[in-house]
């Protein structure tokens, strides 16, 4: 017995059963679960539903049925699955917003486009729509093949007819194991002048065919922006095309701004969409929204988002296509069953291939109605036969015993077939008449006429291509509408065209939490120094102003950050804000890290390859780049440099490649080195040593100083002064550099350097807020080792934040609470009391620091190069 049971036990490879295994489920769900045909667009499931309910009798012109109905008839013939999953993909199928053309007319709660569900299969109630009833057109035709269902006791279709080009019409979404579908929806009338142009040109290219298809058409409608990736995907079957929600701006007579979206991107849950706006607004990642509501109702689709009066309602926008599904990417992989195969397709093999569906079934349709022809024919002739000899025909059957004699008889006499002869028995005797026979005789020479037809269009495939145009022209007639989904160039974008954008100078702020917004040049007007100046922005005791440049509104701005990496913006796309205004979160411009924040800012005209970037470190650390490495920077930003543990990009500089370069530190040390001294590197570089920093001290500023220009130095506690460029004597990089400040309790540490020729203005920002502006050439000049004078009065705790230097002057001056001229003497002479410093020895160039250098020295990255 036992050796019995070991002969029945057979040994196999468990890696190779595994796999045969697996290969056996996957094909399973690939051609009977996941993935389309090519010919129909119909997954088995889809396709059942259909059949199911033509089987049924639920048409378009018949009275709606429980959809609980169709389910259990599909469930228990044809599709052995669970109920809930073939009630949804029926109820999707009814869905306005999920199919561009509906397959089943539904009656009842078949959900939203806010995420809620249709009402139970037991409350709702079904029916073909009449779109589906071409998909099911001549079905009875034998113009398909059938196959057994699961259990071997029903047969289903293999494959629909489909009169319409169902795969690109509705699309198809499906997971199978390793490989996916999404091919989006496309419009009728479009589809249609395709097929009829590829049947006219079979060489026709997929750009000519682009020309009458130009893209898909979401049921929702919304803004296709750019023809590349639906190019991209029709050429090669895989692309990415982003989805715009559609949105007006409404400015009301008070000057309020209002945003009406009317459309939204496909597949969007609306409800879903409104809380993400309110969580960004709750979290202040959005800034400017007053109010947000759903105003949709069956009318049609109306989210309004009331804006704040100070914020910019174009910039709003751009932020919540941002960061919001109302912007969003469609993945195109138009892959679908080919000869029961999975294929990736392109454009024109998906329209060749429903093309060639088409040809077998007219040709089968063609060939099941002249076998109906001829058999009718040959009925007919029998009849002719029989009422040309109808005396002899009556007397046979009066004769005969039974009716086999009499067909028999009928047989033998007249050389009948068995079906001629049964047709004369079942004649009746009206048929007799003359009318009667002259109607058999009508009958009989149209057949003979539509015979002949039906075998010329067997003969000739033009012929066949020809009813092909014919049926498919009628079906674009009859279903035609207008395209919902708009397409727009390449570039589009909310904000004006950069060409209608006025050339102006102006001013960008940036705060120290990430506040950015810009202002024209003219706002503010020229005070001398010691002045206690205007209110430039209201910010909170925890923030206060970090960057402020001026540039042109059309300039490229480019943002470093402490992590090394670079973000670019036009100047135009900054915001503008009232003077007082805080300014839009950089979040909202700029794809930063929460953990970084900006430290140097560049605007750039031009990127060519002949200028270059100059940065410096906390760490004392410089690198010298070209500035045409970094022309395209996209949205997610790039690596400007690579940064050691511990270490932040502290100041960015743009230079011609032959500049003197200084570097400043917090505790009053200056180096000046021709900046040749640093070779050019790789944009991911990690750099050289610049400056050999003491203890507690750090890098607080690099400048491009010019021969007879001035080193004009600011403290935190509000003092400043000039120092003539020859002071400083050229070093070699490296070196611990010069005493250039005099540090004591009263003028605070160093906090900004900056080079001047005397025809600048200077603009001083505190941490409150209080911003002044003076001309450069009434700032004291003075020796190396001196301590400053006094340019703005500050309170006991208040501190400055900002300076920056203004080129251009504006008309007007004020000059209100200057200094008295006793206190500026008094000053004055304080510091031509200072004792001097001793300079700190010069470093050897040939020193150990050259060892900073990296290997990462390359143009290359990998990770983060576009």
């Amino acid at each position: 017995m036992a050796d019995q049971e070991r002969s029945n036990v057979k040994e196999i490879n468990i890696s190779k059963e595994m796999r045969e295994s697996f290969m056996d489920y996957a094909m399973s769900v690939i051609v009977s679960r996941a993935l389309p045909d090519v010919r129909d667009g119909m997954k088995p499931v889809h396709r059942r539903i259909l059949y199911a309910m033509n089987d049924m009798g639920m048409t378009a012109d018949k009275a709606y049925k429980k959809s609980a109905r169709i389910v259990g008839d599909v469930i228990g013939k044809y599709h052995p699955h669970g109920d809930s999953a073939v009630y949804e993909t029926m109820v999707r199928m009814a869905q306005d917003f999920n199919f561009r053309y509906m397959l089943v007319d539904g009656h009842g709660n078949f959900g939203s486009v806010d995420g809620d569900s249709a009402a139970a299969m037991r409350y709702t109630e079904s029916r073909m729509s009449k779109i589906a009833m071409e998909m099911v057109r001549d079905i009875n035709k034998d113009t398909i093949d059938y196959q057994d269902n699961y259990d071997g006791s029903e047969r289903e279709p293999v494959v629909l007819p489909s009169r319409i080009p169902g795969l690109l019409l509705n699309g198809a979404a499906g997971i199978a194991v390793g490989m996916a579908t999404n091919i989006p929806p496309h419009h009728l009338g479009e589809l249609v002048d395709g097929v009829l142009a590829l049947s006219k040109d079979p060489d026709i290219t997929i750009a000519e065919l682009m020309e009458i298809i130009p893209g898909p058409d979401f049921p929702t409608a919304g803004i296709i922006l750019g023809r590349t990736g639906i190019r991209k995907a029709y050429e090669t079957g895989r692309g990415s095309i982003l989805i715009r929600a559609k949105a007006e701006i409404e400015e009301s007579s008070n000057g309020k701004a209002t945003i009406i979206v009317t459309e939204l991107p496909y597949q969007v849950n609306k409800a879903r969409l409104i809380e993400k706006m309110a969580e960004l607004v709750r979290e202040k990642r959005i800034d400017g929204i007053s109010d947000l509501r759903d105003e949709s109702d069956r009318e049609g689709m109306r989210i309004v988002i009331e804006v704040r009066r100070d914020a910019n309602a174009n910039v709003l926008l751009n932020n919540l296509y941002k960061h919001t599904a109302l912007q969003s990417s469609f993945g195109i992989n138009m892959l679908a069953l080919v000869d029961g195969y999975p294929k990736v397709l392109t454009l024109k093999q998906c329209l060749y291939h429903y093309l060639e569906h088409q040809k077998v079934v007219i040709r089968r349709r063609t060939a099941y109605e002249l076998r109906k022809a001829e058999a009718r024919a040959h009925i007919l002739e029998g009849l002719r036969i029989a009422l040309d000899h109808l005396d002899e025909v009556i007397a046979l059957i009066r004769g005969s015993q039974t009716t086999d004699i009499a067909r028999n008889g009928l047989i033998e006499r007249f050389g009948l077939s068995e079906k001629q002869a049964q047709a004369i028995l079942d004649m009746r005797l009206q048929r007799l008449t003359g009318l009667e026979r002259e109607k058999i005789e009508q009958e009989y020479n149209e057949l003979l006429t539509l015979i002949a037809e039906l075998k010329a269009i067997l003969a000739d495939e033009e012929k066949v291509l020809e009813i092909i145009r014919e049926e498919l022209l009628e079906i674009k007639e009859r279903f035609y509408d207008e395209r919902r989904t708009e397409i727009a160039a390449a570039g589009f974008d909310m904000i004006e065209d950069e060409d209608l954008i006025p050339r102006s100078q102006i001013i960008v702020s940036l705060t120290h939490n990430g506040y950015i917004k810009r202002l024209p040049l003219s706002t503010y007007k020229n005070q001398r120094r010691g002045g206690r100046g205007i209110q430039g922005m209201n910010t909170n005791e925890n923030d206060f102003i970090k960057h402020l440049i001026t540039t042109s509104s059309h300039s490229t701005i480019l943002f470093f950050t402490n992590k090394g990496k670079v973000y670019r913006a036009k100047g135009y796309e900054i915001p503008e804000y009232s003077r007082t205004a805080k300014g839009l979160p950089l979040i909202n411009l700029l794809d930063i890290e929460k953990d970084e924040w900006v430290n140097a800012i560049i605007p750039v005209d031009e990127f060519v390859d002949d200028w270059f970037l100059f940065f410096t470190t906390k760490s004392g650390i410089a690198k010298r780049s070209p500035l045409s490495a970094f022309a395209n920077i996209r949205k997610g930003g790039l690596i400007a440099l690579s940064l050691r543990e511990e270490d932040e990009l502290i100041d960015v500089r743009m230079t011609d490649g032959e500049q003197n370069i200084v570097i400043g530190t917090k505790q009053g040390m200056m180096i000046r080195f021709h900046e040749t001294d640093v070779r050019s590197m790789g944009r991911t570089a990690t750099g050289v040593r610049a400056i050999t920093l003491s203890k507690q001290d750090g890098v607080v500023g690099m400048e491009i100083l010019d021969e007879g220009s001035d080193v004009l130095i600011v403290t935190e506690k509000g003092y400043g002064k000039r120092t003539p460029a020859e002071e400083y004597r050229t070093q070699s990089r490296g070196g611990k550099g010069l005493r250039t400040c005099n540090i004591t309790d009263k003028n605070g540490t160093v906090m900004a350097i900056k080079t001047v020729d005397g025809e600048e203005d200077l603009l001083l920002m505190t941490a409150a807020g209080v911003l002044i502006r003076m001309a450069v050439d009434g700032i004291s000049t003075m020796g190396r080792n001196t301590q400053g004078v006094r340019l703005i009065r500050l309170s006991e705790d208040e501190k400055v934040a900002t300076v920056a230097k203004v080129k251009e002057d504006t008309d007007g001056s004020e000059e209100e609470n200057e200094i008295p001229d006793e206190e500026r003497d008094a000053e004055v002479a304080e510091n031509t009391e200072t004792d001097v410093v001793e300079d700190a020895p010069d470093a050897d160039k040939d020193s150990d620091t050259d060892t900073i250098e990296t290997e990462t020295d390359t143009n290359e990255d990998p990770e983060t190069d576009e």
